[in-house]
């Protein structure tokens, strides 16, 4: 993919790359995703993230939490499947161990096709042991997952769990992105910034990031991509779960593609399509912060970005005829 093609050409090649909805198709196959997430502190975020997912059209959208976080995310939506597998160190019982914990959530991936790690997370460290553990199976068995906030504090204090997978997208804002450069001694300061996230994506054995900013930078260390589209002026906390959502959902779309669900030209390869998503992800998030923010102004908050998911969806990448004979 060139990396001088338009917006406009780029959204295109998403566009071919998101499935139809046809009639042969059964619940699942167009995207089965969860977010783990969701702590004593934090039950916004996981919300967010997962409700994002299922409005740019996952078919199954799961948050896999803390009971406390469980119990009260179950309130915000009926839609989303709340499992209370994760365990703050002070919450274990006696019985329960991090393996016991780590065996229930790892055992979901057999069901998921992408996992979004972070969203709500905290830095407690049965948390974390738990979700480490999780991108270790994940790796195992080729799962793609997403990593932003406190997901990326693994990616900063243990970088072997994400080096050289490809199967991964990392979304840092600019402290977390600073953090992450420090962790692989590149000094932000003394390099071009536009070609930081380049750098940053190599120090990591060619992982995907979005160096989330003004404009989001795009790299797998071998391309990069500036997303552009304008996005809204109010910088409420959460609105970077509408992106992590939104990619997981096109990671979905991603694997149908790759395993030829309805017929294609079959075109693309996975790292291409890797790279699409990332920008499509980013590309409909800037569009529901603009709309939002058009709607909101300065009384945007991170609720108002999900219900502009299918609207951005619709306004940058267009929906495919549902009569097979006319794709």
């Amino acid at each position: 993919m060139a990396a001088n093609m338009s917006r406009k050409e780029i959204l295109g090649k998403v566009y071919k790359m998101i499935p139809p909805m046809l009639e042969k198709f059964h619940k699942g196959q167009l995207g089965r995703v969860a977010v783990i997430g969701g702590s004593e502190d934090y039950t916004g975020a996981p919300y967010f993230s997962a409700m994002a997912s299922a409005k740019l059209g996952a078919d199954m959208s799961h948050v896999i939490c803390e009971p406390g976080a469980g119990m009260v995310i179950k309130t915000y939506s009926p839609n989303l499947m709340v499992h209370p597998y994760m365990r703050q160190e002070k919450n274990l019982a006696k019985n329960e161990t991090i393996d016991s914990i780590s065996d229930e959530v790892v055992a979901m991936l057999d069901r998921l096709h992408v996992v979004v790690i972070g969203p709500g997370l905290g830095r407690d460290p049965a948390m974390q042991e738990t979700c480490a553990r999780v991108i270790k199976a994940a790796r195992e068995k080729n799962v793609s997952f997403v990593l932003d906030a406190d997901g990326l504090y693994l990616a900063q204090t243990r970088p072997e769990l994400v080096n050289g997978y490809k199967e991964c997208i990392l979304t840092p804002n600019v402290v977390e992105f600073g953090r992450l450069a420090k962790s692989q001694n590149i000094d932000t300061t003394k390099e071009d910034p536009t070609k930081l996230c380049e750098k940053l994506a190599n120090a990591y054995g060619g992982v995907t990031i979005i160096q989330k900013g003004a404009v989001d930078y795009i790299s797998n260390g071998k391309q990069t991509l500036v997303s552009t589209g304008e996005g809204g002026l109010k910088r409420a906390g959460g609105q970077g779960d509408t992106l992590t959502g939104s990619l997981a959902t096109l990671l979905a779309y991603r694997k149908a593609y790759l395993e030829k669900i309805w017929d294609h030209e079959n075109d693309m390869g996975a790292d291409e399509l890797l790279t699409l998503c990332a920008y499509g992800g980013s590309a409909i998030t800037r569009e529901c912060s603009r709309l939002a923010f058009k709607e909101k102004g300065r009384s945007l908050q991170a609720a108002d970005l999900t219900e502009h998911v299918h609207t951005a969806f619709l306004d940058l990448i267009g929906e495919k005829p549902t009569d097979e004979s006319k794709l």
